[in-house]
């Protein structure tokens, strides 16, 4: 089947701050929040139903756990990310995979072309999440499933724990990392999350809350923002020195919340959504 010829996308205002905000972070992703983000790998290559001989894409790669773990089962993986960086690594994680460099809300793939298509934690980061499901439901063919992870709102304790660094120094967004457009967000709920997946044309969705410890260093989850991963990141770089420091201050006192034996444990919570198109 030829891949369809589509318009050009028009990227948003928060799709072009994410460009920014990723671009040559991937080594330093790998070495703060990557651990963390992998940890619904599992249960969502479970819910897509992927095994051996499946066709399964997986979209916002990453580092490319997702990718890895499916070819370890057997199936055959195709991945995607933005970032070329981000498809380096990944090819080094699944070097299976077929790795092409992509973005939503466009794919370069025809229309059913994968029996199954996961998505971790990649809707966090478009600027339509409502037009990336219909994309992901598109190259999925009648019958397959597809399966996405978005972080829980209110955030668990330790997934705000950077966040509270940053408020308690006195910091706010700054105007140049736009918020996603009111009419393209969505309740960050079990509820509000399935019916995204319903609005994107998918059946017998089921939403479900992920929770775990992350364990992880001072060290190494400042490690993170201090080099400008993510939104977090681009908040604390986009600072002057002397309040850099004043947040890191900030943080490491609020760490004495979470810290056993030297060790960081960091509740965290997602949302694990799934549909059959």
């Amino acid at each position: 089947m030829a891949v369809p010829v589509r318009g050009r996308v028009v990227q948003t205002a928060f799709d072009e701050s994410e460009r920014r905000a990723w671009a040559g972070q991937a080594d330093a992703y790998a070495a703060s929040f990557a651990k963390l983000c992998a940890y619904p790998v599992p249960g969502l290559l479970d819910a897509a139903g992927v095994r051996e001989g499946v066709r399964v894409l997986d979209v916002g790669t990453g580092t490319g756990a997702a990718a890895a773990l499916a070819c370890e089962r057997g199936a055959k993986v195709t991945a995607v990310d933005a970032e070329p960086g981000m498809v380096a690594r990944a090819a080094l994680a699944a070097p299976e995979a077929d790795m092409r460099l992509a973005a939503l809300p466009r794919l370069p793939f025809a229309d059913e072309e994968f029996d199954a298509v996961v998505g971790n934690f990649v809707l966090n980061h478009v600027g339509r999440p409502r037009e990336a499901l219909t994309e992901l439901r598109r190259v999925t063919r009648p019958g397959g499933r597809t399966a996405v992870t978005i972080w829980a709102v209110p955030a668990a304790a330790g997934q705000a724990l950077l966040g509270r660094a940053v408020q308690a120094a006195g910091i706010t967004r700054p105007a140049h990392l736009p918020a996603l457009a009111p009419e393209d967000d969505f309740l960050r709920t079990e509820q509000g999350f399935a019916a995204l997946l319903g609005e994107a044309g998918l059946k017998d969705v089921v939403c479900d809350t992920v929770t775990w410890d992350h364990r992880t260093t001072l060290e190494e989850w400042w490690s993170g923002p201090a080099a400008g991963v993510a939104t977090i990141g681009q908040i604390v770089t986009s600072q002057n020195p002397v309040v850099i420091a004043e947040i890191k201050s900030r943080f490491e006192s609020l760490c004495m919340e979470f810290t056993t034996d030297g060790v960081l444990i960091l509740p965290h919570a997602a949302l694990m959504a799934h549909g059959q198109v």
